[in-house]
Parts: C-alpha cells; structure tokens; sequence
C-alpha cells in the first residue's frame, strides 16, 4: 500500500506534460494464440481443399468450416471463424494481426501442405502441381456373412449419434474377407475425400518404421539415432522400442502432449523434440506423447532419401494419402497425413494378413504379434497400448486380438486378424463430444458371422 501512495504522490506532483501515459494491454486473446489460430485454419484449409482436388474430388471452404474447423481446442474455436482465408493455386493464407504478415500454408505437390514460420512472407512463385498416377482399384464389395440389417443398424447409428452424442461421422466402411460389406459417407464427403488422420498416423508410423525394419534399415531394440544426443547424454539410451510404446522417459508440455508449436506454428521438428529432458528411466512408465513418435521417425530419417513413405502408400495401394512435413522436410507422422477411408482400409488389410501383401512381405514377420503385445507400461482406461496401436484385448464382446489405430476428433481403424475384418470410422467430432468406438465395433461384429 505504502508504494502505491507514493507513486500517487510522485505522478500527481509531476508538470502534466512529464506524466507519462499508462499503457493498456490490448483485450482479447494474445498474439501468440491469435497466430496459432489462423496457422490452424491455413493449414486445415489448404490440406483439405488440395488434398481433396489432388485425389479427383473437391472441398469448399464452407465444408471445412462445417466440419475440420468446428468444435476445435476452445481457446482457437472462435477466433478460426472470424478470421478471413485467402485460397490460391499455391498457398492459403489467414490474416491475424495488422502489421504482421498472413500465417501461409503452402502446397507441396505429392506432399499435402506445409504451414511456414510466423512472420513467413509469401514470394508469389508458384511450383506446377504434378499429379500422381490414378492406379486404385476398386473394392469388391459384397453381401455382409451375418446380419445384414443389423450391420446397417450400426453403421447408420454411427451417423445419428448412436454411439455419442454430439458426435459428427463423416465416413464408415466395413471390409470383411478383404470385401467391402458396408461404406457410407456424410453430406461432402465421399470415396476421393482425404481427412486429416490424426494419431491414426503414429500406427502409420509405426508402419513405415516395420517396413524399414523389414529392409534391415531400422532396429528397433537399438537406441534410437538422434544427432542432438551425444556422449553422456543418458536420452541417448533411448530405444526405438520405447519409443514407438510411449514409454520414453520424456517430459512433455501437455498432458496429451499437443504440439501445437510444431502443428501450426511453424517449428521445425528438430528444432523442438530433441530437446525435452528425461523425467524418468526409459521404459518405466506410460505417456502418451506425439514427442516419442515424432523422434522415431527423425531417427530414421536417413532412410527416407531412398525409401520416403509415399513409396509404401504407393505398395499398400493407398494412392490418396499424403504424409505432410514441416517447412525443414522433417515428417510430421504423429498427426500430419491426410487419407481417405478407403486407403486406410487398405492399410488395415495390411495387418488383417499380417503384413503381407499379394504374397509379398512387407513389414517382418511377427510384427503383428510385435505392435499387439502390451509389453511396455500401461495407460490406465478401457484400452492397452502395443507400438503404435491401441488393443481391445480386454473389451467385451471383441477378439483380443483386435487393435486400433485412434486419432483425434473420432478418426478409427480397427483392425481384428482373426475375422479379416477391418472397420474404418471417420469422423470430426467436437471438443468433448466423444464417439465411442468399442460399442460400434461390439455391434459390427455381433452383425457379421
């Protein structure tokens, strides 16, 4: 109290013309969060649009809005609608500040997009898109073995909020016997519509890092390769392993470890992830964490100048799929990789026979057992964790061998070996408003025999 008195006395026995005017933060929400706001809209937006027009489809603004951009983290859900977009052949920018330029997410042909630094000024030049060869094969689809009704029951209650309320389902396809048995999509969403996968694309990871294994490119009993750990640096202990069982040691800036710096703000993967410290021994304990996938795949980065992701898609038949970077070429393959639900299937089929493919072995033998045994510490809640993919091996009515590929916002590829059955569901719910996937896969096993 005895100070505020005194700076009265001070200001009020000052000349007016020496006062000196009190400065008032500006209202409303920071700079910085207003940045990563319209850095989340330039690249949602340029993603979905190029991604949609590069696999034969299209995407307006205003079903972006609808969907990808509705309900988001809360701090952002407001500011991403009012802010203005412009699209062009190359980039998407989104106006946030008035003397800072746009945030500018560029396309990258055969790449998706990138979202550029703050402050990253557009030059105007534009790189011709170059189409990658159409070579998908259709489906075959079939008669469900089973319930045919009950199988649409399921299905058509996924769209209606059956299995949460609130919840918004964009895509639903069932392969049974590497058949599809059911496929529907919501209003704007169709076979040539890629989503952005989320965490489904750490099981993408964990994918691309089996197949270099296979190759003899990659060990994953081997401490993981990080330039950045040197000597005595005892993260450099790590091992691969660990890192694709979330069991790293490392501390993480968020519970659920969000990454927005590296999402939508515009740094490097490797400007970031290799310098969190270790909290606790590697092996030790559970947490989830888009750090421990993203430093397995910079690990193995020297691998990707021969054999990129885009060459196992290409093998896999998942020609609609695109694993983004940052603006350095690092890949984001914790949530960057935008894919339709077709492709996905594919990529389920791929382990629903144990990672060969038309008599050909992609990813090594055992891996299924491998990325299927919860051999490292545990999550507490209804599922375990393997390497990359969650497993129900503890769910009501479900094969214990099934395990799932999750992502944010409802996005499921669920995958049961025993039954050749794979059940992709895409979706863009809401903040809060959860899907339940272990009743939908209940009831979509109960309907086929």
């Amino acid at each position: 109290m005895r100070i505020l008195i005194l700076a009265a006395v001070a200001a009020f026995a000052l000349p007016a013309a020496a006062q000196t005017p009190v400065q008032t933060p500006p209202s409303g929400p920071s700079a910085s969060v207003r940045a990563m706001a319209a850095g989340y809209k330039a690249l949602t937006v340029c993603s979905a649009v190029k991604t949609a027009e590069a696999a034969g489809g299209t995407r307006t603004l205003e079903s972006v809005e609808a969907n990808e951009l509705m309900g988001i983290y809360p701090e952002l859900d407001g500011l991403v609608r009012e802010m203005p977009v412009e699209i062009d052949l190359q980039s998407v920018a989104v106006a946030w500040d008035e003397v800072m330029p746009p945030r500018f997410a560029t396309h990258e042909p055969g790449q998706g997009c990138v979202i550029m630094p703050m402050g990253w000024r557009y030059d105007g030049s534009y790189v011709m898109a170059t189409h990658h060869p159409r070579r998908n094969e259709a489906f075959e689809a079939a008669e469900p073995a089973g319930n045919a009704a009950l199988l649409n029951e399921a299905v058509e209650g996924a769209f209606v909020g059956h299995y949460g309320d609130g919840s918004n389902t964009t895509a639903v396809l069932v392969l049974q016997g590497d058949r599809i048995v059911a496929e529907e999509y919501a209003e704007g969403f169709g076979v040539d519509t890629p989503q952005r996968t989320w965490s489904v694309a750490k099981s993408l990871a964990g994918t691309i890092i089996g197949a270099a294994v296979q190759r003899g490119g990659a060990d994953v009993e081997a401490p993981a390769t990080i330039a950045d750990w040197r000597g005595d640096d005892p993260r450099a202990a790590i091992t691969l392993d660990q890192l694709l069982r979330m069991s790293s040691g490392l501390t993480s800036d968020t519970a659920g470890n969000r990454t927005d710096a590296i999402y939508f703000g515009g740094v490097a993967v490797d400007e970031q992830v290799t310098t969190w410290p270790l909290i606790a021994p590697p092996g030790a304990r559970f947490r989830y964490a888009n750090n421990d996938i993203l430093l397995a795949v910079l690990s193995i980065a020297s691998d990707f100048k021969d054999h990129p992701p885009a060459e196992l898609f290409r093998r896999l038949g998942m020609y609609d799929t695109w694993a983004e970077t940052d603006w350095r070429g690092n890949y984001v393959l914790s949530s960057q990789v935008w894919s339709t639900a077709r492709d996905l299937a594919r990529f389920g089929q791929l382990y629903a026979h144990d990672g060969v493919l038309n008599g050909e072995r992609i990813l090594p033998e055992g891996w299924l057992e491998y990325v299927s045994r919860p051999s490292g510490p545990q999550p507490m809640g209804e599922q375990g964790y393997g390497a990359t993919f969650w497993l129900m091996n503890t769910s009501e009515g479900v094969p214990p061998d099934t395990i799932s590929a999750n992502g944010n916002r409802g996005q499921y590829v669920i995958i049961v070996p025993s039954r050749n059955i794979v059940i992709v569901r895409r979706g863009e719910d809401p903040t809060g408003k959860r899907f339940d996937p272990i009743a939908f896969t209940r009831d979509v096993l109960a309907a086929l025999d």
